[in-house]
């Protein structure tokens, strides 16, 4: 069951992205960060997606950390679009709490499966 809770979570997080990607291009014009952060957000669901299909539950928990790894990437550019004032503290407040709770369930999946192991 968590996995579908991640799988949407993590779908409609990828969804925020993206608009944030156009936001900051059409409003900003800014490019280089919003680069960075559409491949590091947009990871996170695929990565999800492709532990469905893992070899293993070694391969699963790899995957999953790789995910890890790219939700907290997401989490910096976030922290430095907003500290370079291109998203507002509210902007910015209500993505972080998406991505939290991204890595809350990420972390919870990992451990989970790493007991099984």
């Amino acid at each position: 069951m968590k996995e579908n809770i991640l799988k949407d979570k993590s779908f409609q997080f990828a969804i925020r992205i993206i608009n944030l990607f156009k936001h900051l291009k059409i409003k900003h014009g800014e490019y280089v960060i919003s680069n960075q952060l559409v491949r590091s957000g947009t990871a996170v669901g695929a990565l999800v997606r492709k532990a469905e299909y893992a070899k293993s539950t070694k391969d699963f928990i790899h995957k999953f950390s790789i995910a890890l790894k790219e939700a907290n990437e997401t989490k910096y550019w976030l922290d430095l679009l907003k500290a370079s004032k291109y998203l507002n503290i509210k902007m910015h407040d209500s993505i972080i709490i998406d991505c939290d709770e991204l890595l809350k369930l990420l972390t919870a999946t990992k451990k989970t499966s790493k007991r099984i192991l």
